[in-house]
């Protein structure tokens, strides 16, 4: 995989790519070889039934130990930038002098602000939140868990009464981490996720923010996706002042390691959730399908990429679920060969709403379920049943999205840890009823990352250069008969509308 590079570029770029289980860094040379990389998992948190919350200090601690893996061998002058990519909405608050957080992260998966987005709905404010920022009312979003830590968290209110409040993304809270404290800033790809940024003036917005009840002022300060944010300082591994030059939410970053630069261009990454973007261009599409509106990136404020998205909360977290919760796995790789032991579920179908509903549907309070157990079902029926959940799911998804362009979508790359599992592929495929095409770096949020940071330093020039690099590993076309998708997307279509009913 190769790109044109500058002759000067003789350094490597370091991607953080900061996700919902865990952490992972990657090394990075000048022609896209990754020379060192390293993952570390951390503990997640449920004190209450659909409540999910992240330790910030056990997130900052998987970052330096990832990172100190990953440079372990190399000088720190070696790292001629870092790029960054994380969770989106997850919300941290911080000491904004020193970076130490203040209380734990509420993760994107939690569904505690459901009361809250019912009342904003009831009062009809759902239009307005939609056309300013793209977004539903959904507790998914980050604007709803800053007001509910308002409302329940003395730390969080104590904090803003005495000045050294600082809220925002991970990537935000990493930055400040990285500079040592003292930096609050953020970019719009992440910014556009917390309900309180409106995206066609890529700014924050008073009027949002009053109607959450938050004050305005702990949000970070907006800057372009590539340059310079902050210089690193105090973190071993890495040279004080390495300059940070590119951050991308996930799903955006993905996009961009897909190489989806083009209108009309699409993707999927399978990670925690999955999460389907179409490159829509200059213009943001308001979906009438309850799909959302959002920022790819911006190479300036003023020169802004939206994207259309439909996400699904629970991908390979249902395979995590079935491996920890269930046990019926040792290893998440071994799913496919345990699902490959049956042709067919047999009936069996699973709807992967453990933490509810996402697009078109956006039901918190739905719930997972499994349906058509027999007598003979067995634990193949259940993996097979559980891969087709998060393939159907997506299907819904596409239908969604096709139906707001108003014309078919003809291939879709796909990415993230689940797309190395050739069953779930295929079946994607007959579902999607389209190409797919996975590339030879699955790993492209992390590559997004290392674009947006060369982007940002001026190793690349132009988007046009990132196109160039992308290359196929695999295709999966449809094969299924009519009939027997038809069957299996009216069984699913059953059994989603007695998870919406849980």
């Amino acid at each position: 995989m190769r790109v044109k590079t500058r002759e000067s570029f003789l350094k490597y770029i370091l991607a953080i790519d900061q996700g919902t289980t865990g952490t992972k860094t990657l090394l990075v040379d000048k022609n896209l070889r990754v020379v060192s990389e390293s993952s570390f998992e951390f503990p997640q948190h449920f004190p209450k039934p659909g409540w999910v919350e992240h330790d910030c200090n056990e997130i900052w601690e998987s970052v330096l130990r990832s990172i100190k893996k990953t440079t372990n061998g190399y000088s720190p002058s070696d790292i001629q930038a870092i790029g960054i990519t994380n969770q989106r909405e997850t919300l941290c608050f911080w000491n904004k002098e020193t970076g130490e957080p203040i209380s734990r992260a509420i993760v994107w998966q939690d569904r505690r602000t459901a009361d809250i987005c019912a009342e904003l709905k009831n009062k009809g404010a759902e239009p307005f939140f939609q056309e300013r920022t793209g977004l539903l009312l959904d507790p998914y979003f980050s604007g709803t868990k800053a007001t509910w830590a308002f409302q329940n968290w003395p730390e969080v209110q104590a904090a803003y009464s005495e000045g050294y409040l600082a809220a925002g993304t991970i990537d935000s809270y990493l930055i400040a981490r990285l500079a040592g404290g003292g930096v609050h800033v953020t970019e719009p790809s992440n910014a556009s996720r917390t309900l309180c940024f409106d995206i066609h003036r890529c700014a924050w917005n008073s009027e949002l923010c009053q109607t959450l009840a938050v004050p305005e002022d702990i949000w970070p300060e907006v800057l372009p996706s590539t340059g310079i944010f902050a210089k690193v300082e105090g973190v071993e591994g890495i040279m004080n002042g390495t300059p940070i030059t590119g951050v991308l939410g996930d799903q955006q970053s993905a996009l961009l390691g897909q190489a989806c630069i083009e209108v009309g261009t699409a993707k999927c990454t399978y990670g925690t959730g999955s999460f389907l973007l179409l490159n829509t261009g200059a213009n943001p599409i308001q979906s009438r399908h309850r799909l959302l509106s959002t920022i790819a990136w911006a190479r300036s404020l003023d020169n802004v990429t939206y994207a259309l998205e439909g996400s699904a909360f629970i991908a390979g977290a249902a395979v995590q679920w079935l491996r920890d919760g269930l046990e019926f796995v040792k290893d998440s790789r071994e799913i496919e060969a345990l699902a490959n032991k049956e042709t067919n579920t047999d009936g069996v179908v699973f709807v992967p709403a453990l933490t509810g509903l996402g697009a078109p549907y956006w039901n918190p309070d739905a719930r997972g379920l499994i349906t058509g157990i027999t007598r003979g079902t067995n634990r193949a029926h259940i993996a097979r049943a559980v891969l087709e959940g998060i393939a159907l799911q997506n299907a819904d998804l596409l239908t969604a999205m096709k139906k707001d362009l108003g014309k078919p979508i003809k291939q879709l790359k796909v990415d993230g840890g689940a797309a190395t599992n050739n069953l779930l592929m295929q079946f994607q495929a007959d579902m999607l009823g389209v190409d797919l095409y996975r590339p030879k770096i699955t790993q492209t949020t992390s590559l997004g990352a290392v674009f947006a940071a060369g982007l940002g330093c001026g190793i690349w020039t132009d988007l046009a250069e990132v196109q160039k690099s992308w290359q196929e590993d695999a295709r999966f076309s449809p094969k299924i008969s009519a009939g027997d998708k038809d069957a299996k997307l009216k069984a699913w279509a059953r059994a989603v509308k007695m998870a919406n009913l849980a």
